[in-house]
């Protein structure tokens, strides 16, 4: 799949962010604006964590993937859609479905954390809604 631009120029900026925050996460340090998603790797079968936006609403958890399918995450889903968050330091199993006829730039003006959607609207290639239904 050819990657857009835009996403290669927004993705080589947010891979040193994306470490910091992850281990930032690992260890409780924080805002409660983002939580890790895990995933497992459509070719390793080992499990992969990315740092995401806190969309915790009850028992379920909405996630706006600005880049869509160029992201691994979202292709590991479409894979696996099996994923853990970690919110407040819990993990928490559900089961993810894409939802590509949702609108996605909607979506995330319902977000809790307004000013981490909006940096991820004014960064999006290709946004698309994921909602995780959680069972624990």
């Amino acid at each position: 799949m050819r990657r857009s631009v835009k996403y290669r120029v927004v993705t080589t900026v947010e891979r040193v962010n994306n470490r910091l925050t992850r281990a930032a996460l690992r260890r409780g340090w924080a805002p409660n604006a983002f939580t890790l998603l895990e995933t497992t790797g459509r070719r390793s079968g080992q499990p992969r964590h990315t740092p995401v936006g806190n969309g915790l609403d009850g028992n379920t958890f909405w996630l706006v993937a600005y880049h869509g399918r160029q992201s691994d995450y979202v292709l590991n889903i479409l894979n696996n859609p099996l994923v853990r968050v970690k919110v407040g330091g819990r993990w928490r199993s559900g089961t993810a479905v894409v939802l590509p006829d949702d609108d996605p730039i909607a979506r995330s003006r319902t977000m809790r954390y307004q000013w981490d959607a909006a940096l991820g609207r004014m960064m999006a290639s290709q946004p698309l809604t994921i909602r995780i239904d959680l069972t624990s």
